[in-house]
């Protein structure tokens, strides 16, 4: 689409629909005659409801099949991308592990294969949407659907939109969250966007705040009138995990006091953010400080920044950086939390500076669309949330020296050989001191981001394999050059952890489309 998402924010929600329901639905009941919804009314996502049904009313096995003669009849990825996230949505609403890390997995399988030759171009995009299937199959399809009509209830008037929203979000009480949310569905998709993100600065929860933005990210290629239900995900996720904190007598996240603290202490509200980006020096200060300091600390060195006067892009990519940094100084899984997915030793998965990265990535891409409170809100919270994590981490980053003397390659092809050999042999070390060398002897970043890409595809990685893999890539992309390159050492490393636990919908589509796995 040929529009920013800062101009879809004062664009996409003009189009008046009820939260849930389709454009040509609303203009049928007229928006004066709405009436109340059950529970047992289905979604209907109007010219998209045939292919959003097929891909929940096909079977794992016939899917991928399915998709390919769609692809041939002439149907392009991005439509069979939109039907897998309404589907997900309405199966799932936000609310099943497995379901929503799909979800949040779609729009970077999407920009994976914009990456990839034309032939391979589906891989990554199918292996998801059978992933997609397989868990909806496993929760029982159209019967166990999430998502239903909501009716808005009035916002009140004598409390900010966000504000309220927040405070519904913390009884736990999900049906009146969800109608609260549902009232801003006649306004823009952005306006709503910044009120939700009252909600979500109340936790660190990594789901939390990825989930909100791919809802954001996602809209793009569902289109705009889905983006209220796309985002009603979050809210139902933040209200959910109300509950469970309540019901559990779980402690709130400490963000809930220092985030309004911060704004009164630095008299931030209303302030607009500056434009200095700050040298290397001050960046890598920065990062550091968010990467060892803890939570709090992080999050007022990220407030003087900006009474300082730096710009919103500088202080997130110094947030960008101390969470790389987590996967870089990462020891490993210790024993005690190993699994079979994610063994001793491996840094994939759900790992610190895994979940560090994707959150990180999340709060820079909500702060470039949000208004000027949400903007340094998100950059304080992400601090937060990226603070406080370093207790386990090594001293010195990864490769070692050690590391690193033992590769006497110097060619590119020869070293994007053995980086190659030294993933499939699982080889997190070498891995990383390979590819740490390629970019010392100032090789061509893109042979080695096509290498690594083959692989996010490949391979599952407990659910983070596409993610991880378009976090980096978007961070390369905006990170000056003395410290981007730490993101490709870390790709590879966590490209090594997680080799060797192919995904079964890629060897599926590698056969159907005639290759080789």
């Amino acid at each position: 689409m040929g529009r920013t998402r800062r101009e879809f924010m004062g664009n996409v929600g003009k189009a008046m629909l009820l939260t849930g329901l389709g454009h040509e639905l609303v203009q049928d009941l007229g928006m004066s005659r709405l009436q109340a919804a059950s529970d047992n009314e289905r979604l209907h996502f109007g010219s998209q409801e045939p292919l959003v049904s097929l891909m929940q009313e096909t079977p794992p096995d016939r899917l991928i099949a399915k998709l390919i003669d769609q692809l041939k009849a002439g149907v392009d990825l991005k439509k069979l991308v939109a039907a897998g996230a309404l589907s997900n949505a309405r199966v799932f609403g936000g609310q099943d592990y497995i379901g929503f890390h799909t979800f949040m997995a779609l729009a970077p399988a999407y920009r994976m294969s914009l990456e990839l030759p034309a032939d391979l171009s589906p891989l990554p995009v199918l292996k998801v949407l059978h992933r997609n299937s397989v868990r909806m199959n496993e929760l029982g399809g159209a019967k166990s659907e999430v998502l239903h009509p909501v009716v808005p209830t009035p916002l009140p008037s004598d409390q900010p939109p966000g504000e309220y929203l927040r405070n519904v979000s913390r009884t736990g009480d999900v049906g009146k969250t969800e109608q609260a949310f549902a009232a801003l569905s006649d306004r823009p998709l952005g306006e709503a966007f910044n009120h939700l993100q009252f909600a979500l600065d109340d936790e660190v929860d990594v789901h939390r705040i990825v989930l909100a933005w791919r809802g954001w990210d996602t809209f793009e290629l569902a289109g705009e009138e889905w983006g209220h239900t796309l985002l009603r995900q979050s809210i139902r996720y933040c209200a959910t995990t109300e509950k469970r904190m309540i019901d559990s007598g779980s402690s709130f996240s400490p963000i809930r006091r220092i985030l309004p603290k911060l704004l009164d202490q630095y008299q931030l509200l209303g302030r607009t953010m500056g434009s200095k980006s700050g040298d290397d020096f001050w960046i890598d200060q920065l990062a550091q400080t968010i990467f060892r300091g803890s939570r709090e600390i992080a999050a007022d060195a990220v407030a003087q920044a900006i009474v300082e006067g730096f710009s919103s892009e500088a202080i997130s990519e110094a947030i960008s950086i101390a969470s790389n940094r987590l996967v870089l100084h990462d020891p490993g899984r210790p024993e005690q939390w190993a699994n079979g997915e994610k063994p001793k030793g491996s840094c994939h998965g759900d790992s610190v500076g895994v979940h560090a990265s994707d959150a990180a990535n999340a709060w820079r891409n909500i702060a470039r669309v949000s208004d000027p409170r949400n903007r340094i809100a998100s950059l304080i919270v992400g601090a937060f949330h990226t603070g406080g994590q370093s207790d386990r981490s090594n001293e010195q980053p990864y490769p070692f020296a050690e590391h690193l003397s033992e590769i006497k390659e110097e060619t590119a092809e020869s070293l994007l050989k053995q980086t190659g050999e030294a993933i499939r042999n699982q080889d997190q070390l070498r891995a990383a001191a390979l590819v740490a060398r390629y970019g010392q002897n100032g090789h061509s970043e893109r042979a080695l981001f096509d290498i690594l890409l083959r692989f996010a595809t490949s391979e599952d990685g407990a659910l983070h394999a596409e993610k991880y893999y378009h976090t980096v890539a978007a961070e390369y992309a905006t990170t000056r050059t003395k410290f981007r390159w730490g993101q490709l050492v870390a790709l590879a490393r966590v490209t090594a952890s997680e080799f060797g636990r192919p995904s079964v919908g890629y060897q599926e589509a590698s056969s159907r489309l005639g290759m080789t796995v």
